[in-house]
């Protein structure tokens, strides 16, 4: 008889606990007479379910009665894994649980995954996963932003083929869907950082940086949020990532600064603002900005602390000046090494030169990175250790190569130990993406000190080389010393000592006068943390009196038996205060304080977060402070480009402004999401 046609109106269903395959999940045992039947659940097909037919016919039927009913949803899929054992095969259930939730805000670092189940026999056991469609494209549409791979890699010939035959149950998206689906996390992402944004305790510091396209025709601006968060830890996040016409005035680029302010609603937040000051973000910019807010009384200090600009940004200036004075210098010594590579019996030749002259070194010779200003101190630095096998190559083979001469070495020298300074500098500012305010006023003063030394150097050469980068760097320390000093005097292993120590260096007789503007200014910048301090008491004293006062019929009655006893509190605290013991400030004590022991492992954000119950003011000021951007590199390589601009990808700048912004944004957001978890 057959099965399909037999008349099942008097059959029963079986129910037996020895059923363990996962197939009968989705079949039906039932008996008719002497006869067992396995009923499909899905298309309702009648196959034999007699227990001598095994399961291999239900599975294999599953499969394509899935794929032709086109279910994404619990769709079972066999693969094998683990060790073979005799062949023996058990297929083993795993229910994912993954549900179609419109609503549900995935996360990038919670992704589950299933162990493949193995028994103690080792026997093979086959999962059956169910394939959550909505997960996977979101899946999808991560990798992308995560990488910064081209949207359209979804509709490559050889992408769809590798997904297909990875996963031929996967709906593949076309362009179109991938760009939605990346809109929709960084919709979703965003309102993660503006609820962030908004719980913060402290205020928030704007880097802004100018960024290019493939080609050079197109601009953007990168606007990124620095701050320390509730945990006391230093937080960078990516906020807008718009493009700029070059030929839009300040005032109009500073309005739309202010726009993406306003609509992160951090306009009242912020504290400073970083840049480079570089076309198309020129100084006006930053001040009308300034101006702005400060009509809105914003800004700490008049605005005195919130334009600030990056302080590796004036060291590679200083460094690329430096080698730009001996160009003609570099392009024989590094024509020099080219000649000494470019045969074995050449290089043979010029390492018995070495010898001769006692020159050896452990570094070889190497040709540098015209985009990388380090690598050329590199090449320089090395060569310099060989000079007098160079001038030894020259004499035998004149023909063939130009060496500088005893004084083009000499100043040599002298720059290269400039940028020696610059390297190691460079490299401080550059070691760690959590560098906190405080770190860069001993390295900066470190610089200053050096300019004024190098620039009395009787070599008119160098020291006009000299003058000219301290003018320069003049430039940024009258525009950021101030900040700069506040955030050491917030360190407790330094306080007022090492601006006390250094000021008298730099300016002699006036340094007392300045050490005092920098006192007054820490004073007021605190006083002004105390009153926001004092109003948000205010206002959580208020928010408990009207949570506590009863309402009835109407009435509000304020005096409760417990409330009697306040007068007496204000009394005892206006009248029990010592003059010289208990008057004194939250700063006054901090700096009579003893200085902490400095070590390597001292932790700023740490040691304010422990001592917050005993300096709440104090450590608000510090917490708004030491978030301020004194650098805005992402990394360590971009510091010692020579272009510094950063670019966007050609694939990514082919997209729509809007897209690009999503992208751009998302991707910080995701890959800082990965760091911290």
């Amino acid at each position: 008889m057959i099965i399909n046609e037999m008349d099942l109106s008097d059959a029963v269903i079986v129910k037996s606990g020895r059923l363990k395959s996962v197939v009968w999940n989705d079949f039906d045992r039932v008996r008719k007479g002497e006869i067992y039947i396995a009923i499909c659940r899905h298309c309702k097909k009648r196959l034999s379910g007699s227990s001598a037919s095994g399961t291999s016919h239900l599975r294999n039927h599953l499969i394509r009665c899935r794929r032709r009913s086109g279910s994404t949803n619990g769709v079972a899929q066999y693969f094998v894994r683990g060790k073979k054992k005799e062949g023996r095969v058990e297929v083993t259930n795993v229910d994912n649980g993954h549900e179609e939730r419109k609503d549900e805000v995935l996360s990038v670092v919670d992704v589950r995954y299933e162990h493949e189940h193995i028994r103690e026999d080792g026997d093979v056991a086959v999962v059956s996963a169910g394939l959550d469609q909505r997960r996977s494209r979101f899946d999808l549409a991560r990798m992308i932003i995560l990488h910064g791979y081209p949207l359209t890699m979804v509709e490559d010939v050889g992408f769809r083929v590798f997904i297909r035959n990875l996963q031929p149950l996967f709906e593949l998206v076309a362009f179109e869907r991938v760009e939605s689906d990346c809109m929709e996390i960084y919709a979703k992402e965003k309102h993660k950082i503006f609820e962030a944004l908004d719980k913060l305790p402290g205020k928030i510091s704007i880097s802004v940086d100018v960024w290019s396209g493939s080609d050079d025709s197109d601009e953007f601006l990168c606007l990124v949020a620095h701050y320390i968060d509730e945990t006391w830890e230093l937080k960078k996040r990516v906020l807008n990532f718009f493009m700029v016409d070059p030929s839009h005035s300040g005032e109009m680029l500073a309005e739309v600064i202010i726009t993406c302010l306003m609509e992160w609603d951090i306009d009242r937040k912020l504290f400073s603002l970083a840049s480079s000051h570089s076309p198309p973000f020129g100084e006006n910019v930053a001040n009308k900005i300034r101006d702005r807010l400060s009509q809105n009384k914003f800004l700490y200090c008049n605005g005195k602390l919130f334009d600030v600009s990056c302080a590796v940004n004036v060291i590679n200036q200083m460094a690329q000046d430096s080698l730009q004075t001996c160009c003609d210098t570099i392009n024989r010594i590094r024509e020099s090494i080219r000649y000494v590579k470019s045969s074995e019996s050449i290089h043979e030749r010029f390492n018995q030169w070495t010898v001769e002259t006692g020159a050896e070194s452990e570094k070889n010779l190497c040709i540098d990175d015209s985009t990388r200003w380090d690598t050329t101190f590199t090449m320089l630095e090395i060569a310099l250790e060989r000079k007098s096998a160079f001038s030894l190559m020259e004499e035998g083979e004149p023909d063939s190569v130009s060496c500088p001469s005893d004084l083009e070495w000499e100043r040599l020298e002298t720059i290269v130990g400039f940028l020696k300074v610059f390297v190691e500098v460079t490299s401080a500012f550059t070691k760690s993406n959590g560098l906190t305010a405080n770190m860069y006023f001993p390295e900066v003063c470190d610089i200053h000190l050096r300019l004024i030394e190098w620039s009395k150097n009787p070599d008119d050469f160098i020291s006009s080389l000299a003058v000219n980068m301290r003018k320069k760097f003049d430039d940024f320390w009258d525009k950021n010393n101030l900040v700069l000093a506040i955030a050491t005097i917030l360190d407790p292993r330094f306080k007022m000592k090492l601006v006390e120590y250094y000021y008298p260096l730099f300016y002699d007789v006036s340094s007392s006068e300045l050490v005092e503007d920098i006192s007054e200014c820490i004073k007021a910048l605190y006083n002004e943390h105390s009153v926001g301090s004092l109003l948000a008491s205010s206002d959580q004293s208020l928010d408990w009196q009207n949570h506590h006062h009863h309402h009835s019929n109407g009435v509000v009655h304020v005096k409760e038996p417990d409330d009697r006893l306040i007068e007496f509190d204000r009394y005892i605290n206006n009248t029990t205060t010592t003059p010289g013991q208990d008057s004194k400030s939250e700063l006054e004590k901090y700096l009579e304080e003893p200085l902490f022991p400095r070590n390597s492992d001292f932790d700023i954000l740490n040691w304010w977060k422990v001592h917050t119950p005993r300096y709440p003011i104090l450590s608000m000021m510090a917490r708004n402070v030491l978030a301020v951007p004194m650098s805005n590199l992402s990394s360590e390589e971009d510091a010692f480009e020579t272009c510094r601009r950063r670019r966007v990808s050609e694939t990514w700048c082919s997209l729509r402004p809007s897209t690009v912004q999503a992208l751009m944004c998302a991707q910080d957001w995701i890959r800082s999401e990965l760091e911290s978890s």
